[in-house]
């Protein structure tokens, strides 16, 4: 067993109670529990019907930790839900590029990339499968609304152990879904702010 495994399992129970840690955004939907475990014959399963190898630690920690869950902004999808997009071209006026489902009449004949986190809307949060990418974390929009964004993390277990990480320090983090303590604070939404609010006000919080 690759010794980041027990390392993100133990960290994994260890942070919910770590009271200076960063607020992950997906923390009350995923509760920092991951799913049950899939078999190496459901991984290979899924690699047979859609043509593909998941990247080597990204396949240990469906296998070896779970198979869904806790982990950087709304959390892993199950391996059923994960659906295979490109990149598109760049845009001629410059603008960022997207991504477009494989399926899709749009889509290109390019590298693959694997839809494994859920981050709301049309961001997305995927892993290469095919190309010089292949293994490596990236964030995007599918409709191009911010460029794509490619994780210094080598692989997933590294990307998913600095989340826990730079949880664990309190730190900020956007590319991560994290905010600090202190920036938590002062957001309209913070402590701060509802003690600033006077009993008498009807200001509707979100």
């Amino acid at each position: 067993m690759d010794s980041r495994i027990s390392r993100i399992r133990s960290k994994l129970a260890k942070v919910p109670y770590q009271g200076q840690r960063s607020h992950s955004m997906g923390a009350r939907r995923h509760a920092f529990r991951v799913g049950p475990r899939i078999s190496s014959a459901q991984a290979d399963a899924f690699e047979g019907e859609n043509h593909i190898e998941l990247p080597a630690a990204y396949r240990k920690f469906l296998v070896e930790l779970g198979g869904s869950g806790a982990g950087p902004f709304y959390g892993l999808l199950p391996l059923e839900e994960c659906r295979l997009y490109t990149m598109d071209r760049q845009p001629p006026d410059g603008t960022p590029r997207g991504f477009h489902h494989v399926d899709h009449p749009d889509a290109l004949q390019g590298d693959l990339f694997l839809h494994i986190i859920e981050m709301g809307c049309t961001d997305l949060c995927l892993i290469g499968v095919t190309g010089p990418l292949t293994g490596r974390m990236l964030t995007g929009n599918a409709d191009g609304f911010w460029p794509p964004n490619v994780s210094s993390s080598p692989d997933f277990l590294s990307w998913y152990e600095r989340w826990l990480d730079h949880m664990r320090d309190g730190k900020d983090n956007v590319a991560l879904g994290l905010t600090s303590p202190a920036t938590v604070a002062s957001t309209p939404w913070g402590p701060r702010a509802r003690a600033r609010k006077a009993p008498w006000s009807h200001t509707t919080e979100c």
